[in-house]
């Protein structure tokens, strides 16, 4: 586990406990403080709010807010000035017995720089901006089409998604009724070409606003070079696409056999790394080569000698 893969590990365990914690009235305070921002006028801030909060009627409210309000205040003199990415806190009292109080306080610099100052009081923390720092980066776009039928998905991360599947109605080849084959020929283009159109409208909207790293086209025959060589998509999508691969199947089945066989097209995605860091363990294990061990105990103990390279580490270990 590299150091940027252990904080986004530990920030996903914050947020996990964050999002569990309730107030009994609107007494969590979420506060965010963008990079460079002057941790002075925080201090202000905090002090205004305590003044404020002496007008509250409820008299439990009251308690609560301030409690934790001065518990910013305190903390926050810890520090001279704003760290380097800002500084998310989050406080209030998480006591789940009635007229018990339990005031706690999550101070955490993220691993990106925060944009948004903010001040927040309620029921729940606000984590909307810590989130986004933990999406997934590596999205791709996917798409198997045959003559047939087309399915329209998202990779992101480790996770595959299908979005859309579409049935055609282009006939097969044999021509019926007494049609010429000239004449059948040419309505068979025809709905071809609609429905490559439709495949390629369905996909604009499925990858709109998804800030994709590249699109993957796959199918068990020809169609998915026709549908790239003659340009279908538009041209921002069209420029995006990181190769063809043959597969079996154009329904929703066909997406992770796409994925599979496009490894070497997506040599940052996360489900890739993922991939071979599980193979090399699996393949030294076999070996019985010394080199792997697991289970917790055995992970600890050649963690105190010092033997360790590689954590794997699944997300939702709880210890």
């Amino acid at each position: 586990m590299n150091s940027m893969d252990e904080r986004s590990y530990k920030l996903k365990k914050i947020i996990k406990e964050l999002h569990s914690l309730r107030g009994r009235h609107t007494e969590l305070i979420s506060i965010y403080i963008p990079k460079d921002y002057p941790i002075h006028e925080i201090g202000n801030l905090v002090s205004n709010e305590i003044s404020l909060t002496q007008n509250v009627k409820s008299k439990a409210v009251r308690k609560n807010v301030i409690a934790a309000l001065t518990k910013i205040q305190q903390h926050l003199k810890l520090y001279k000035k704003t760290p380097p990415n800002g500084l998310a806190i989050f406080c209030g009292n998480v006591s789940k017995s009635e007229g018990v109080a339990d005031v706690k306080i999550w101070a955490i610099e993220p691993q990106d720089p925060l944009k948004n100052k903010l001040y927040w009081c309620d029921q729940k923390f606000e984590l909307k901006h810590l989130e986004e720092m933990i999406e997934e980066k590596d999205v791709y776009g996917l798409i198997i089409l045959d003559n047939g039928e087309a399915t329209v998905g998202i990779l992101k991360g480790k996770s595959i998604k299908a979005i859309r599947h579409l049935d055609s109605l282009v006939p097969g080849k044999t021509a019926k009724g007494g049609q010429s084959a000239a004449r059948f020929g040419r309505v068979r283009e025809g709905l071809k070409n609609d429905f490559y159109k439709k495949v390629a409208v369905t996909a604009r909207a499925a990858f709109q606003n998804k800030k994709l790293k590249g699109i993957l086209l796959g199918g068990p025959g020809p169609v998915k070079e026709t549908f790239h060589e003659r340009e279908y998509l538009q041209t921002d999508l069209q420029n995006m696409i990181l190769g063809t691969r043959s597969i079996g199947y154009a329904d929703e089945g066909g997406l992770k056999e796409l994925v599979e066989k496009s490894m070497d097209l997506m040599e940052e995605a996360s489900i890739k790394k993922e991939k071979e860091l599980l193979q090399k363990f699996f393949t030294e294990l076999k070996k019985g080569s010394g080199k792997v061990t697991y289970g917790m105990l055995s992970v600890i103990s050649a963690i105190k000698k010092g033997a360790v390279g590689i954590i794997l580490v699944n997300e939702d270990c709880e210890w």
